[in-house]
C-alpha cells in the first residue's frame, strides 16, 4: 500500500473533460431562459419609467423657468432635481438587473453620488424607454391580429374578406414569423441599448478606470512585497525551529561519540546520529518542498496536487477538470492555494475530509477547496492573507467563506489566456 493511502488520502482524479463555459450548463440555461422571459416585463416597466421621466423633465423645466429670477430658488430647485433624478436612476438600475442576472449592468457606477450624471442619463434615457414601448405595442398588435384571425376562421368567418385558404395561411404564416423575428430582435436590441447607455453615461470614465487600475497595481505590488517578506520569515522559522535543532543534536551526538570509550555506547550514539541525519534531511526536503515543489515544473499541477493529497494528514479528494496545463504563474498560484488551504484544514479546522475542485469557466481557472471542519477561519491570518495577495497579483479574485460551525470554502479565480 502506498504511503499516501496509509495516511488516508483519497484521490479522485478523473480524466480531463471539456469544461463547461459559464452559463452553458443546465442551471445556466435555465437562468438564461428565465431572464429572457423577463425581457417583456422589463421593457414594459421601462416604458412606464420613461413616461415618468419625461413628465418629470417637463415639470422640472417649467419650475426652472419660473425660478430664474431668484438665485436661492434656483439652487434649491437644482438640488431637488438632482436628488429626484438620482432616485430615478437608481430605479432604472434595479430594473436593468432583471435581465442582467448576476452581472452588474453598470459595473463601478457612481450614479447615486453624482447627480449631474443622473440628470444627463434621465434626459437621454426616456426616448429609449419609449422605443421599447413601441416594440411591445407592435408585438401586442401582431398577437391580437393573429388571435382575432384564428378565432374568426375557427368560427367559419372571414378576416377582411380573406377565407382560410392554403396560400393565404402560408402567406400569413411567413409574415407572422418575420414579424416575430423583428419583434424579438427589437426587444433584444432595446435591452442592449439600455445597458450600453447606462454604462456609457453612468459608468466610470477612462480616467477613473486608469486611476483605479493604478491604485490596484500599487496595492498588489505592496502585497507582493509583504508576501515575500512573510515567506522569508516562515522559511527562517522552519530552518531555525526544525532543521537547525536537528543539526545541533547531530553535532552533540557526534561529539559524544568521539569522546566515548565504550563500543556499545559508540554504536548507540552512531545509530542516533544516523537517525538525526535522516530526520534533518527529511526536514530539509520538507522546507524545500514548501518553498517550491520541483514536481510542479516536471510533472505538472495535477501530479503536484496528488502529492499534496498523499502527504496530507487528512483525506483529500481532488477533482481535476482542466483539459490543458495552465501557465506556470497560474499553476503555481493554484498549487499554493490548495496547499495552504489543506494545511489550515489539518492544523486548525478539526476537519475529516478536504475536497478540491479545479475547473475552467470562461477565461478563469476556478480553484475551490472545501473542508468539513468547524469553520471560523480568519481571512486576515498570515497564510490566507498571503494567498489573497498572491491571487490579486495575477488580477484574480480570492474569496473565503467560513461561518462558525463550517464548512470552510476557499475559492480562487485565476485568469488564464
Amino acid at each position: 500500500m502506498p504511503a499516501g493511502e496509509s495516511r488516508g488520502a483519497v484521490i479522485a482524479r478523473p480524466e480531463p473533460t471539456r469544461p463547461l463555459e459559464a452559463g452553458t450548463g443546465p442551471a445556466g440555461r435555465a437562468g438564461a431562459i428565465g431572464r429572457a422571459a423577463l425581457v417583456p416585463v422589463a421593457l414594459l416597466a421601462g416604458t412606464a419609467t420613461a413616461l415618468l421621466q419625461l413628465a418629470f423633465l417637463l415639470v422640472a423645466a417649467v419650475v426652472v423657468l419660473a425660478c430664474l429670477a431668484s438665485v436661492r430658488a434656483r439652487r434649491r430647485t437644482a438640488s431637488l432635481i438632482l436628488a429626484v433624478t438620482g432616485r430615478l436612476t437608481a430605479l432604472e438600475l434595479r430594473r436593468l438587473r432583471l435581465t442582467a442576472g448576476e452581472e452588474d449592468p453598470v459595473p463601478g457606477t457612481q450614479a447615486r453620488y453624482d447627480g449631474r450624471r443622473s440628470l444627463s442619463y434621465v434626459m437621454a434615457r426616456w426616448p429609449v424607454g419609449i422605443l421599447g414601448g413601441a416594440v411591445l405595442l407592435l408585438f401586442a398588435f401582431g398577437l391580437s391580429t393573429a388571435v382575432r384571425a384564428a378565432w374568426s376562421w375557427l368560427n367559419g368567418g372571414n378576416v377582411d374578406g380573406m377565407p382560410p385558404t392554403t396560400p393565404i395561411l402560408l402567406y400569413l404564416g411567413v409574415a407572422g414569423l418575420v414579424l416575430l423575428f423583428l419583434v424579438v430582435s427589437g426587444m433584444a436590441g432595446v435591452v442592449a441599448l439600455e445597458r450600453a447607455l447606462a454604462r456609457r453615461m453612468l459608468g466610470p470614465s477612462p480616467t477613473e478606470l486608469l486611476e483605479r487600475r493604478i491604485a490596484e497595481l500599487a496595492e498588489s505590488r505592496a502585497g507582493i512585497v509583504a508576501a515575500v517578506d512573510q515567506e522569508r520569515r516562515r522559511i527562517e522559522r522552519d530552518l531555525h525551529d526544525g532543521l537547525q535543532q536537528r543539526l545541533v543534536a547531530l553535532g552533540m551526538l557526534i561529539g559524544r561519540a568521539r569522546r566515548g570509550r565504550s563500543p556499545e555506547l559508540l554504536d548507540t550514539l552512531l545509530l542516533q546520529a544516523h537517525q538525526e541525519a535522516r530526520d534533518a534531511l527529511a526536514d530539509l526536503r520538507e522546507v524545500a518542498w514548501r518553498v517550491y515543489p520541483t514536481g510542479l515544473d516536471t510533472l505538472g499541477l495535477r501530479e503536484a496536487l496528488a502529492t499534496v493529497a498523499e502527504r496530507s494528514a487528512l483525506p483529500v479528494r481532488i477533482h481535476y477538470d482542466l483539459a490543458e496545463r495552465p501557465e506556470p504563474t497560474v499553476e503555481t498560484a493554484a498549487y499554493f492555494v490548495v496547499c495552504e488551504a489543506v494545511t489550515n484544514a489539518a492544523k486548525h479546522a478539526d476537519a475529516h475530509l478536504v475536497t478540491v475542485h479545479l475547473a475552467r469557466h470562461g477565461t478563469m481557472i476556478v480553484v475551490r477547496v472545501e473542508d468539513d471542519g468547524r469553520g471560523g477561519a480568519d481571512p486576515e491570518g498570515t497564510g490566507l492573507s498571503g494567498l489573497a495577495r498572491r491571487v490579486a497579483a495575477l488580477d484574480g479574485r480570492f474569496r473565503l467563506d467560513s461561518p462558525p460551525g463550517g464548512p470552510t470554502v476557499v475559492t480562487a479565480e485565476l485568469p488564464c489566456a
